[in-house]
């Protein structure tokens, strides 16, 4: 049934705010006639900054409050990072709309302008994802890995006051904020696989929200839909959550989907990759067979001793 007004959900850091006001443009050139406003909910990850993400849990610390805000009414809409949405979601809730990707890859950014192959040992370089660590330390066991937590401002800000040598961030929130002149360098996916969902938006609303759901799918795109799915049905069959060391990365050549994924050790000394690769119609199959491949590989063994860590 038609409406005269919608409420975005959306976390309130100025990137968070960005990506809804860009899904508020988006819906007002489709139906002009209704009024869409923004309001901004507090996360759990957003209210405590100074404890480790993966200490936290890990799962859903983004956007659990917003997907609460959803399932009372109290908002139409909610705007998250793909990365941060957990694969099992709230039964009456559904992820509508995949817009198109930015990209996916992590960057550094560093306070010499020296790229990560000649940044000095011991060089400090923060970064809050484990995903990230392992795979810095795995490729450059004498740098020294802090945790970074805030928004992107924020390290932005403590990397200029020489907290940091580098920064770790992904290329997708520089791009969108028009920060992408601060980039030293744009890590390779051999180097840095990128996280699950990378680059990529979910919208998320009531499943049973069939007016929200066809004005949003008019700017869904499909191939960007289908590729993190592939990717999230790896991180599901390895029942990993956001802060763990796993990462995917989906791309599409005609027909054919390629699905690299990674499982590392915290501290990198152990690190697992693979690619596999099949008809995007199996997109879902794909990222499980994957997942198979690398837990028979020794996954299941690095999965369980950071569980048991955590």
């Amino acid at each position: 049934m038609p409406r005269s007004s919608l409420v975005v959900g959306t976390r309130g850091s100025r990137l968070a705010v960005w990506q809804a006001e860009w899904v508020q443009a988006r819906l007002q050139d489709i139906a002009p006639e209704v009024s869409v406003t923004l309001r901004r909910i507090k996360t759990s990850g957003d209210m405590i900054v100074d404890v480790p993400l993966a200490a936290m849990g890990g799962k859903g610390l983004f956007v659990k409050e917003i997907e609460e805000a959803l399932l009372r009414g109290d908002i139409d809409l909610a705007v998250h990072s793909m990365k941060d949405v957990p694969t099992a979601l709230p039964e009456r809730l559904d992820i509508l709309c995949v817009p198109a990707r930015e990209d996916p890859r992590d960057v550094l950014i560093s306070r010499g302008a020296q790229v990560l192959d000649h940044l000095p040992t011991g060089s400090r370089v923060g970064t809050s994802s484990l995903r990230r660590q392992a795979q810095l330390l795995h490729y450059r066991p004498d740098l020294m890995i802090e945790m970074l937590r805030g928004n992107l401002d924020t390290r932005l800000r403590k990397l200029r006051s020489a907290e940091y040598d580098a920064v770790v961030l992904a290329a997708a929130g520089l791009m969108r904020m028009g920060w992408s002149d601060q980039v030293t360098e744009y890590l390779p996916p051999e180097v840095s696989l990128p996280a699950i969902g990378q680059g990529a938006l979910g919208l998320e609303g009531r499943r049973d929200d069939a007016f929200l759901r066809d004005l949003v799918m008019r700017f869904d795109h499909p191939p960007t839909r289908t590729a993190v799915a592939a990717e999230r049905a790896l991180l599901e069959r390895l029942q990993g959550g956001c802060q763990v060391p796993i990462a995917a990365h989906a791309v599409m050549k005609g027909d054919t989907l390629i699905l690299d994924g990674m499982v590392a050790s915290v501290d990198g000394a152990r690190l697992l990759r693979d690619r596999i690769q099949g008809p995007v119609s199996e997109a879902r199959e794909l990222g499980v067979q994957l997942a198979e491949r690398l837990l028979s590989r020794g996954a299941d063994a690095i999965l369980t001793e950071i569980y048991g860590e955590a």
